[in-house]
Parts: structure tokens; sequence; C-alpha cells
């Protein structure tokens, strides 16, 4: 998979990119992410990427040219998915990841200031995808994110594939409680059935927190 991530701050993604199995993943090129500055397809000699909104308001709007020339420039491996992350766009979820592995090439926009001008949502890119309801400085910690999401779900990021099977928001529930040794630190004990060895009343146990879970925390997922 090739990622491409048109920013105005490629240096934010260089420390992320190198570090843990996302770093192991890219050294090993199970993908391959690379970073765009869209200053450098301005053609103006101060190299705007912004000005003022048309009708008067505060702030100012990336201009659609360097946008448009960047993603043009760039290689075209379909199946591939534009994607300008903004908070008007949907809301991340895990399908996403699963949705967005599939394909072959992944642009990435980083939105800035008060946003992008239309032309840019209505012409060049193909979905928009928010991190949540707030807003943040710009879209690289959106970006990365996904880039994230989706580069651990390709075949050989995680070193088991079933661990991926059973983790929160796979199945529309979260993950169910976690221990490990020792079986009791300061009074508080692992649950008997998890050091029973017996694998099906440990799956039936596992699938009954989750669901609880899921029922105390996130009842809107059950929905």
């Amino acid at each position: 998979m090739r990622i491409d991530v048109l920013t105005l701050f490629p240096e934010f993604f260089t420390s992320p990119l190198a570090a843990s199995l996302l770093g192991k993943a890219l050294k090993s090129e199970r993908a391959t992410v690379h970073c765009t500055n869209f200053r450098d397809y301005t053609t103006d000699k101060h190299r705007s990427v912004d000005d003022v909104p048309y009708g008067g308001g505060v702030g100012m709007v990336l201009k659609p040219e360097p946008l448009f020339a960047a993603v043009e420039a760039l290689p075209n491996f379909p199946p591939r998915a534009i994607i300008l992350l903004t908070p008007q766009g949907e809301p991340l979820k895990q399908e996403h990841f699963q949705e967005f592995s599939q394909l072959q090439q992944l642009v990435l926009i980083c939105g800035h200031y008060e946003g992008v001008d239309e032309r840019v949502r209505e012409h060049l890119v193909t979905r928009e995808i928010s991190l949540g309801d707030f807003v943040l400085t710009g879209g690289e910690i959106p970006a990365l994110a996904l880039i994230d999401g989706v580069i651990r779900l390709l075949p050989g990021t995680v070193g088991k594939a079933a661990s991926l099977v059973e983790e929160s928001f796979e199945g529309g529930l979260l993950e169910y409680p976690h221990y490990t040794r020792p079986p009791e630190f300061r009074g508080w004990h692992v649950p008997e059935v998890l050091r029973s060895g017996n694998h099906k009343a440990i799956a039936q146990w596992r699938q009954k927190q989750r669901q609880a879970r899921t029922q105390e925390r996130r009842p809107d997922l059950l929905d």
C-alpha cells in the first residue's frame, strides 16, 4: 500500500512513522508513506496556500490550486481514496480502517486554517474523515491516526493476526478485560475462570464481559 500525505508540515510525521510497529511495518515495506508539502505547488512569488474568504469573515481559506496540482502530480495506484481530514467528515471508526486497508493507495489531505475552498471538496476528494467532534490546529494528527489504524491491519504488521479479531469495536462490541501475572496483586485476584484452562468457559466469560462492558460504557454501539 502507498500512502501520500499532503501537508504544510512534513516534519510532523518523521518521528511517529519511525517508531514501534508502524516503523517496523514501513521498514519492511508493507506500506510506504510519502509526505508532500503542497506549498511546493504554489505559483506566486509569495508561495501562498491560503487567501481571505469571499463574502468576508475571519480566518483564511486554503486555495484550490496547490491542492489540485499536488494531487495530480502523484502517481495513481487504483483503487485509491483521496481523503480530506476535517471536523465536518465522517467520524473515524474501525470499519474505516478495515475498508481503507483493502486499497492500494490513500491520499490524505491535512486541512488548516478555516478550511479548504469548497471546490476541493466537490471535485477532488472522495471522502471526508473526522477524528471526532472537536477542532485541532490541523489535519496532521487525524492523518497520523488513520495511517496507524490502517497499517496495523496489513498482513504481517501485528505478530499474531488472531489478536486483531477480538479487539474493541470488532463485531460492534468493546473488548473484554485483560489480566496477566501475578494472579493476586494487593488483594485483587484474577478471575478464577481465566486460570481454569477451560477454553469454552473462558470464551463464554469473555463474550459476556464484552456485552456488559459495551452496555455500560458505549450503549450507542448496541443500537
